[in-house]
């Protein structure tokens, strides 16, 4: 079947590969990568110029500046090379230098999946930085009186240290029975725990403990 004609369309038939692969191999081919991605050289540039700026590093197999309807130049553009090595020493050397009186980017080249796939990693990190760096300072309380708003569940853990958050989780504009307490340091929020929980305000006994990562994170 591959290679076939199916309804006046070539086909391609192959073994089916997960995203997981695919993003591995497009990590495997972007470390061999041949085309470059210039911007911020403004409004006057075109093939030619762009040519002569880069052709010192290697034979370029094809050079565009990216224009509007108009002809005129989008302030950026790309560089293929014919080979790896050219197009790395291209982006080492012209990244950050001056063209037209303008700092430049110069990098490789990403195909819309690499750039997904890099922002999901990068968002990823910043997810995993964020619940590191409040780990152990973010109380779940729970079993709250009615009573209780955001200023009074403050009152209530502010001798245990320094809080730079304290939440009531409402619906409709009523306490839904649980909120947050965020504190500036885990010794601060284990003490809060140690006192806090069981103990008895309005009517009721609270739940309190370290809030999970699962669960929203006021801090974050």
């Amino acid at each position: 079947m591959n290679g076939m004609l199916l309804n006046d369309r070539k086909v391609f038939v192959g073994r089916f590969k997960s995203r997981k692969e695919r993003e591995a191999e497009l990590g495997a081919k972007a470390k061999e990568f041949t085309n470059v991605y210039i911007k911020n050289f403004g409004d006057d540039m075109d093939d030619g110029r762009l040519k002569e700026h880069f052709e010192k590093y290697g034979k370029t197999l094809s050079v565009k500046v990216m224009a509007d309807s108009s002809g005129k130049s989008r302030g950026f553009g790309f560089v293929s090379f014919e080979k790896h090595e050219d197009a790395s020493k291209a982006v080492e050397e012209m990244n950050g230098t001056e063209l037209n009186g303008k700092t430049v980017f110069v990098g490789r080249a990403q195909k819309k999946m690499e750039r997904q796939a890099e922002l999901k990693r990068k968002f990823e990190q910043l997810k995993q930085e964020r619940i590191s760096r409040y780990q152990g300072v973010n109380l779940y309380i729970k079993n709250l009186d009615d009573t209780i708003d955001d200023e009074k569940l403050r009152k209530e853990f502010s001798p245990f240290g320094s809080i730079t958050s304290a939440k009531v989780m409402l619906e409709e504009g009523r306490s839904k029975g649980f909120g947050f307490v965020c504190f500036s340091s885990p010794e601060e929020a284990t003490k809060a725990v140690t006192e806090m929980n069981g103990r008895i305000v309005g009517s009721k006994p609270l739940y309190v403990a370290l809030a999970q990562p699962q669960r929203r994170c006021l801090c974050l």
